[in-house]
């Protein structure tokens, strides 16, 4: 190899550990994004979905057996307090009546014969204690025998005994007498039974049955529903919470609810109504297989849907029992108070070793001057973006936000960063 190609060489291999050293003093700098932080209105919202439902329906059931013989109304129709529902057939009913009247009327007769017999029983024993008296002076003069005397004595104790006995059989008649009126009431109230009519004035928003069907009526279980009339004029949305949110909700918390319907609306309605116990308790106790969930009603603001009413009825609505709704529970609300985007809090430890049994503080990262400040904050309430913030921080400035691997984990105090 020549004199000019070794210099050559090694004038390479100089530029090569040139721009060896370069590099490597130049360390590449993390690379993060910002934002400030800002005054902003927060509320707080516990998310949940569920069904729309009447507030107020009233499951029409029967409460005799019978064959259902006249239905004057179908699914749909808006019926009016007292209105005729179901007839069921009332004959075995009016016959039950008659029955009762005519047993009624019998234990009456027994009753009118039986003082009748009392006032007989009255009479033998007034004549037989005069006679009995009688006897006792006569006796006293030796008028007549031992014999004689002790037969009046006996007719005296039985016309006792008979009167005693007829006044028994008033009181049997009395009885009897209130046993056929419970019954004839009994019957009266079956036969009116046969007649359903409207407790309420409503919608009829379910039927199960048609004329000519038999139903059964409610003994010792539950009769069978005939069908469901409803107040529309108020609707409510029935969810379900989990226990981590519950305590968050409480009564007359407004809420924001969208229902899958009607894409693009949002409806406004209140907490009318909490479960105080889970939806997994059973006759047996909770189910430890499922999610501990509670029941949370929230009445629909009739005014926030009025504009999608065709009608004038107070019962015209828009919604139909049965609808899938989102809720979102407005359970807090704070005014103008400094918040950052939620990625920009991180929890670090609180002592420089950073072993796993140090205590965490919770903190942001600040950008000052091209570094990373770290600064220690309590943070309040937060919705889906932002949260809360107090501490030494103003507004203003400017945060690290990202990337969350770097803010959460690698970034330390001091640390000079690029922005993106």
């Amino acid at each position: 190899m020549n004199k000019n190609a070794i210099l050559i060489l090694g004038g390479v291999i100089l530029a090569l550990v040139v721009v060896a050293v370069v590099r490597g003093g130049n360390r590449e700098l993390p690379v993060v994004s910002t934002d400030t932080v800002q005054a902003r209105d927060i509320v707080e919202r516990v998310s949940a979905s569920g069904k729309i439902q009447p507030e107020i329906e009233v499951k029409i059931t029967a409460e005799v057996n019978g064959q259902i013989i006249d239905l004057p109304v179908k699914e749909g129709d808006v019926v009016e307090k007292g209105d005729l529902l179901v007839q069921l057939n009332p004959d075995i009913y009016e016959a039950a009546l008659l029955r009762a009247e005519a047993s009624l009327n019998s234990a009456r007769s027994n009753l009118a014969s039986a003082r009748a017999q009392v006032a007989q029983g009255e009479a033998n024993q007034f004549a037989a204690a005069k006679a009995f008296e009688r006897a006792q002076s006569l006796l006293a003069s030796k008028v007549i025998s031992q014999a004689e005397f002790d037969q009046n004595e006996a007719s005296y104790l039985t016309a006792n005994a008979n009167l005693t006995s007829a006044k028994e059989s008033v009181r049997s008649a009395e009885f009897a007498i209130r046993s056929g009126e419970a019954s004839l009431q009994e019957a009266r109230d079956n036969l009116s039974r046969t007649t359903l009519v409207a407790p309420q004035a409503g919608v009829v928003t379910a039927l199960s049955k048609e004329v000519g069907e038999s139903v059964q009526g409610n003994g010792f279980t539950a009769g069978e529903v005939i069908m469901n009339v409803s107040d529309l004029s108020t609707m409510e949305v029935n969810v379900e919470v989990n226990e981590s949110d519950i305590v968050r909700i409480h009564m007359d918390d407004e809420a924001e609810i969208e229902v899958d319907a009607y894409l693009g609306e949002t409806f406004s309605g209140r907490v009318t109504e909490i479960g105080n116990t889970a939806l997994n308790a059973g006759m047996n106790g909770f189910s430890m297989d499922q999610v501990t969930n509670f029941s949370v009603k929230i009445r629909l603001d009739r005014a926030s849907y009025m504009h999608l009413v065709e009608g004038d009825h107070d019962h015209e609505t828009p919604f139909r029992p049965g609808m899938s709704a989102t809720v979102d529970v407005l359970t807090a609300r704070a005014d103008r108070v400094l918040s950052a985007p939620i990625q920009a809090v991180a929890s670090r430890a609180s002592d420089t070793e950073e072993d796993e049994d140090s205590d965490t503080e919770l903190g942001v990262f600040l950008l000052v001057d091209g570094e990373a400040k770290w600064t220690e904050v309590e943070t309040g309430i937060q919705d889906t973006k932002f949260v809360e913030i107090q501490g030494e921080v103003k507004e203003e400035d400017v945060l690290i936000t990202g990337p969350y691997e770097i803010v959460s984990r690698s970034l330390k105090d001091g640390e000079a960063v690029e922005t993106r």
